[in-house]
């Protein structure tokens, strides 16, 4: 077989495994209404998104009280009893709001310990229609258990259906049900549904206060056929803070369980975009394709016990491959890759097949190029900013054109590989080149097995690469697709974090794709090094990036298809008798424009401080006419003294309008004693092993963010020390600016839609609380 045909093969094969990543983690979709009433139906789960998302159902909106209306309504007609659970909770955030979660239980024949399926049926403020968060983790239980009471199994384990309210404010519905609710302490095991995008494949992940192996191994024997996981998302999982309700399972009541959660497309989370429209079929099938297994299989087997002492490394291959094996072979497995590298080193400079100047030659271009992509990866995304403005419209990080882009840093490295190579590979031979790349991977693993265990299993494609060394020290043209085939595990274990990293973690980490492109690249010198024309190669993807960019560039505008973010308040300051208009937005529009003018006011009112995920900030302000607010009753008692001779007082804060939140800010810094809110104590952190020792609030200069479903009054009871005299500077916020009688905001314009993660379309009264007495 001569050479182009051997290349020509070798590159489709790269093609072929490329394809296979993406292709065939994911169960396919079509049509199934008519499925048999005993199988989950993805058709049938669709219509409850449809039913559920048909407009914003965030904590005290009308829609909310529809959409658990309807969940009520639907585990009824499966005849099963149905009980809500409403009180309020107050988290270790501050955050206090009235949750009112739906359950219900499914009786089995054991001891009562139960399985609990759970999502939250809350959508985001204010304008999320939240098809896919959480939407389909609504609809996938409801269609799943369907399925199984058609079924009529035998089951020994009761089963817990929980729709959790207010996971979007503060996880507080899961908080409620932990403490307060009798069946709490039933739970040994979780599912929980949830959703960060949508589409692409839902990620397990684990949640776990001791090791994952029985988790893992349950996950692995219960039958799941497209299992996408791995244990480096597990270890960075563990270190992030971005907690969902099973966190509050874990940490409250020590409960394992299963996270469930997909992220592509993530420009749709938590906006006006999360409509059923925009929720991938197959995603919505791929959630079903997990819930069912599971669930057949934990509602009869052993769940009082599925915390183990060790821990296990795992990953996913295409077709439903599940990998797994234990960390105590991490460092086996690293000695041993070890050895049998110094192994084949002494034999090809026995053997000539190797060099000792050229190995150290081919630290050169390994170096430029990962430093040289990385760099430039780095420099274009500063360069797309600047020449787009209107990217820093997205709240998330991601733009619509997002994958242009992680497609773009992908060429450009490949470009910048092939040509380093192609420059320095005169004085080089491919065998002795390649020790380098060896080099770097044992180190890096190294690192791993320290630093980060779950991604240990980094080392297996390096097991590959040095069996394509041994192969390069024995022939001087090894078989081109022997050599392919030996690369492409890399593929399937690299691939998916070079392309899902800047999608969860915005396009800032485009450098990280390329270096990491350029690691993959080096995977692969056993064959690209036996190419003549690396030249050309990097012409070719130095082309293909340049194409990409006007793609990019094509798709770069908003749109209807692809709608800009924008963001108005009005906020009347009772203090100050002023009166003004905010944004968050970088750039005006044509309707912020109408309040802001062309070239808007810089806002220098830095001390609006309003909790939004990113740290956003406003950036315009402008003048606004002075209207009516009804202004909330504000009532300070001073209640006595305690035995420590503590102040007490008793402040109240009743709304005289329909509000939908409230953040009382401390301007003094004092240290409270006891500080309870609505009955509820707040979290405290103590100075010392001393009771009488005083703590300082944990949310620093924010005391409370209460989230109101109605006007009830806000109670807070705190004691303070003699002399002290806190002040409070009150936010009362009402998402009523659109269609404000008064101010005749208009609605947005086709191809417009609210800012997410910012509090926006908001009318606010500002308002200082002072203790005088």
């Amino acid at each position: 077989m001569n050479n182009r045909l051997t290349g020509l093969i070798a590159f489709l094969l790269i093609f072929i495994a490329v394809w296979f990543n993406f292709n065939f983690d994911q169960p396919e979709f079509s049509p199934d209404k008519d499925k048999s009433s005993t199988e989950f139906s993805t058709s049938r789960a669709f219509e409850h998104v449809k039913a559920i998302a048909q407009e914003p159902h965030y904590v005290g909106s009308l829609a909310h009280s529809k959409v658990r209306n309807y969940i009520v309504d639907k585990l009824q007609e499966m005849d099963l009893e149905v009980q809500t659970q409403e009180g309020y909770a107050l988290n270790k955030n501050g955050v206090l709001v009235n949750p009112q979660n739906i359950l219900a239980r499914i009786e089995g024949s054991g001891n009562g310990q139960a399985l609990v399926l759970m999502t939250h049926y809350d959508s985001a403020m204010h304008s999320s229609f939240g098809a896919s968060d959480a939407g389909s983790g609504v609809a996938t239980i409801l269609e799943g258990i369907r399925t199984f009471l058609e079924k009529e199994s035998e089951i020994k384990n009761d089963i817990i259906l929980l729709f959790t309210d207010a996971e979007e404010l503060g996880l507080n519905g899961a908080e409620l049900f932990v403490k307060d609710h009798p069946w709490a302490q039933d739970v040994k095991l979780a599912l929980n549904f949830e959703a960060r995008g949508s589409g692409g494949n839902p990620f397990m992940l684990l949640e776990t206060n001791g090791k994952n192996a029985k988790l893992i191994e349950a996950f692995g024997e219960a039958g799941v056929k497209y299992p996408v996981s791995n244990s480096l998302a597990y270890s960075i999982y563990k270190m992030l803070p971005n907690d969902t309700d099973l966190t509050v399972l874990r940490e409250q009541a020590d409960v394992n369980g299963y996270n469930f959660a997909f992220i592509d497309d993530h420009f749709d989370y938590h906006t006006a975009n999360d409509l059923p429209e925009n929720l991938d079929m197959e995603t919505l099938a791929h959630q079903g394709s997990y819930l069912m297994p599971l669930l057949n299989y934990f509602s009869n087997e052993d769940i009082s016990d599925l915390s183990s002492d060790r821990d296990l490394i795992y990953f996913n291959l295409p077709f439903g491959e599940f990998v797994k094996y234990p960390f105590a072979w991490i460092s086996p497995m690293l000695i041993l890759a070890i050895i049998i590298f110094i192994v084949l080193i002494i034999y090809g400079l026995k053997k000539k097949t190797l060099d000792v100047t050229t190995i150290f030659k081919g630290f050169i271009p390994m170096v430029l190029s990962m430093v040289i992509s990385g760099l430039l990866a780095w420099a274009f995304w500063k360069f797309c900013i600047f020449i787009y403005p209107e990217y820093s419209e997205m709240e998330h990080g991601f733009t619509y054109n997002g994958y242009w882009y992680i497609t773009i840093s992908i060429f450009l490295a490949l470009s910048v590989c092939f040509m380093t190579y192609h420059l320095l590979r005169r004085s080089l031979r491919t065998a002795s080149v390649f020790v380098a790349p060896l080099v770097l991977w044992l180190f890096i693993c190294g690192l791993l097995s320290v630093y980060l265990k779950g991604a240990s299993y980094f080392i297996i494609p390096v097991y590959f690469g040095l069996l394509q060394l041994f192969v390069m020290v024995r022939q001087e043209k090894p078989n081109r697709i022997l050599m392919v085939l030996l690369s492409c595990p890399a593929i399937f274990i690299l691939l998916p974090f070079i392309w899902s990293l800047p999608v969860a973690l915005g396009l800032k980490m485009l450098f990280v794709t390329a270096i990491l492109t350029s690691l993959l690249f080096f995977l692969f010198l056993p064959l690209f090094g036996y190419f003549r024309r690396l030249k050309s190669f990097a012409v070719i993807c130095f082309l293909t990036f340049n194409v990409l960019i006007f793609v990019a560039h094509y798709y770069s505008d908003f749109s209807p298809e692809r709608p800009k973010p924008n963001s108005l308040v009005y906020l009347q300051d009772l203090d100050r008798q002023t009166s003004s208009w905010f944004s968050y937005d970088r750039m005006p529009d044509e309707w912020t424009s109408e309040y802001f003018g062309e070239e808007p006011e810089i806002s220098s009112h830095t001390e609006l401080n309003f909790s939004s995920k990113y740290g956003s900030g406003f950036t315009f302000s402008a003048e606004a006419p002075e209207i009516e607010i009804p202004e909330p009753a504000v009532i300070i008692q001073k209640t006595g003294k305690d035995s420590l001779n503590f102040e007490n007082y008793s402040l109240k804060i009743a709304p005289k309008r329909k509000i939908n939140k409230m953040e009382l800010f401390e301007l003094k810094d004092v240290d409270f004693k006891n500080f309870r809110v609505n009955g509820l104590e707040a979290d405290e952190i103590y100075l010392g092993e001393n009771a009488f020792h005083m703590f300082k609030r944990r949310w620093k200069e924010r005391l409370l963010t209460y989230y109101a479903s109605n006007q009830d009054t806000l109670r807070i009871e705190f004691s303070i020390e003699k002399g002290d005299k806190p002040e409070f500077v009150l936010y009362e916020s009402s998402y009523d600016l659109i269609g404000h009688d008064e101010l005749n905001v208009k609605e947005r314009p086709e191809g417009m839609i609210p800012r997410p993660f910012v509090l926006n379309d908001a009318t606010i009264l500002k308002k200082t609380i002072r203790i005088t007495e």
